[in-house]
């Protein structure tokens, strides 16, 4: 989502072509000016190894025919400018694809500006983090032109979560937080039919969002009494069909109680909410900020990975939302909370919502 905001800006300025290599989720608008190239669609498992997600095509034969397009395609266009999303500071696997493709960008009558794209707050819990912040800043000033970082640095800067002993010699620039550049539609059909407020349960993409789906349906068992409130449970596009089919069950008979796969726009749900529950992703947590909706975040974390705690604690700290601890995780407490945040009057905020459009202004100089 946040690679098509940055590349509907940048289409008001060039022509754009954006290389997808997930599964695109239905319902995804896109707008039409921009090109996009579906690579064979891989992903990560559970146990943290590349797998294809079309069944027709082994891993071994994805990966070689996504190198094969990406050079291709930059061969064909001969690009000003190359923007890479989080590599080389994440997606380490991937490399095999994209240095080829930086390698090109580079060769002087080839030579593209080289951009890498990353979100607030990095990954800074591997085993080898050192190591992996070493090669990181390497092969970034080998490669790259500049590292734009989205965030507000009055909210998150790039140093507190990338500590290289090699010195990186690349510009790091702020663009502020990247959100689509349409405002929230807000929707009122909901509450003048039913007068009833919404609670909207929301997990991103879905893929690891079971968990929070099954806890907040539990705890509207503790709500259903109370005529005056519905849920909405919005279970993702890329939700497994075990957890889909699982989640059907859960809700199945339940009054006022909704189970949908996925929608449109997330942002303008949340309008219309009077809380939000949900993980505590770079866009889903931008969505909660836009539609100035009170909210509950619960985090998803594991032991390599504490980027959305880090988030989710630091906009607590600005009193923009409730962080709901590991330890509070139950549907009785999840309930109360629910009831508390009703009355939540959410503050105006000062953070730099402008990243998109500062990206392709900052494109375009460097150009």
């Amino acid at each position: 989502m946040r690679s098509l905001a940055v590349a509907d800006s940048l289409v008001e300025r060039f022509r754009v072509v954006l290389l997808n290599g997930g599964r695109l989720p239905k319902g995804i608008r896109v707008n039409p000016r921009i090109q996009i190239i579906n690579l064979p669609p891989i992903g990560i498992d559970e146990t943290n190894q590349l797998v294809s997600h079309d069944k027709r095509i082994p891993i071994e034969r994805a990966l070689d025919r996504r190198r094969t397009m990406i050079v291709t395609c930059f061969e064909e266009l001969r690009p000003a400018a190359v923007i890479v999303e989080l590599f080389p500071f994440g997606r380490k696997k991937f490399a095999g694809e994209l240095l080829p493709l930086l390698q090109a960008a580079r060769t002087p009558e080839k030579r593209a500006l080289i951009v890498c794209s990353l979100r607030d707050i990095l990954v800074n819990k591997r085993q080898n983090q050192q190591k992996h912040d070493d090669r990181a800043a390497a092969m970034a000033n080998e490669f790259f032109d500049a590292v734009l970082v989205h965030s507000d640095p009055a909210f998150a800067r790039f140093e507190e979560t990338f500590h290289p002993n090699v010195p990186l010699r690349v510009p790091v620039k702020y663009t502020g937080f990247v959100v689509p550049q349409s405002l929230p539609q807000w929707t009122t059909v909901s509450r003048t039919k039913t007068g009833r407020k919404r609670v909207v349960v929301s997990a991103g993409g879905g893929v690891v969002g079971e968990p929070l789906l099954r806890l907040s349906i539990e705890a509207h068992r503790y709500l259903a009494n109370d005529p005056e409130v519905e849920m909405k449970v919005i279970a993702g596009p890329l939700v497994h069909k075990s957890s889909w089919q699982a989640l059907r069950s859960q809700t199945h008979g339940k009054k006022r109680l909704r189970l949908v796969r996925h929608v449109t726009d997330l942002c303008a749900e949340l309008s219309d909410a009077a809380v939000s529950i949900s993980q505590a992703g770079y866009n889903t947590c931008l969505d909660v900020l836009r539609a100035g909706v009170p909210a509950l975040l619960v985090p998803f974390a594991k032991e390599e990975e504490d980027e959305q705690r880090r988030r989710a604690l630091r906009l607590q700290h600005l009193g923009l939302v409730k962080v709901l601890a590991q330890e509070e995780q139950t549907p009785e407490r999840l309930a109360a909370e629910i009831r508390g945040r009703m009355d939540f009057k959410f503050p105006a905020t000062t953070l730099d919502l402008g990243g998109a459009q500062c990206t392709a202004k900052l494109i375009e100089s460097m150009l």
